[in-house]
């Protein structure tokens, strides 16, 4: 097993966001997990990458524990997140921002290889590789987003929300790209509100309410499921 997360829990101030969740994540698999605004979702994907660290529970990575590493720490382990909103520093060029990804690693010529390569999957990026960020489109941010968090050489991408704002067309190629990055081996955690668009990529799938997982299981199954459909999937 990739990823384990045990019963972990997370407050904001008072409030307690995640409620004993627990979770797993096998090497090359894409996992999804849904729910409402407001359930819990982003706070796991914090918790797992050291954001926020959980107030109990344990998450173990590789066979290691790191729930109380820091997020440089367990980035170096090889999992990277991908945060909300096509998350990018506007104001410096698309190839600094994919540089930034690379910060924590010393072997500055695979970085080198790993960035033209990052070029060859996104040929819009090399296009615009001395441009701003915040000028490029929504779903070119997300692409530089990707490619960014590629730059670490992950070993597991967590995606919080991947096709907000997006139109249909760039949700599909967006899509495509996941897909692509898991062929290479990339197991992905991917928080969606989108459920269709999560059901399509994943291999399994949690439902989270209110901090709590309420169901796990395989993507068919959950696509079958009578409360997803009427929850999630427009009945």
């Amino acid at each position: 097993m990739l990823l384990s997360v045990k019963e972990i829990r997370a407050l904001y101030g008072k409030l307690e966001a995640v409620k004993g969740v627990s979770l797993e994540v096998d090497e090359g698999e894409i996992v999804t997990l849904l729910g409402a605004n407001g359930a819990g979702k982003t706070t796991v994907l914090k918790n797992i990458s050291g954001l926020k660290p959980p107030t109990s529970g344990e998450i173990w990575f590789a066979g290691k524990r790191i729930d109380r590493s820091r997020p440089t720490h367990i980035v170096r382990t090889g999992i990277s997140q991908i945060l909300e909103g096509q998350r990018v520093f506007r104001d410096m060029s698309v190839e600094s921002n994919l540089t930034l990804g690379a910060y924590i690693r010393k072997d500055r010529e695979r970085s080198k290889t790993d960035l033209e390569e990052v070029y060859q999957r996104f040929p819009r990026l090399k296009e615009r590789k001395k441009q701003k960020a915040g000028s490029l489109s929504g779903g070119e941010q997300q692409m530089l987003a990707i490619g960014r968090a590629l730059m670490s050489r992950p070993k597991l991408l967590l995606m919080d929300e991947p096709s907000i704002g997006l139109s249909p067309i760039m949700v599909n190629e967006i899509t495509s790209i996941i897909k692509t990055v898991n062929k290479r081996g990339i197991s992905v955690l991917i928080v969606e509100q989108n459920a269709a668009v999560a059901l399509r990529l994943a291999d399994r799938g949690y439902v989270m309410e209110t901090g709590k997982i309420v169901l796990g299981a395989k993507r068919d199954e959950l696509l079958n499921d009578e409360r997803v459909k009427k929850a999630y999937l427009g009945g």
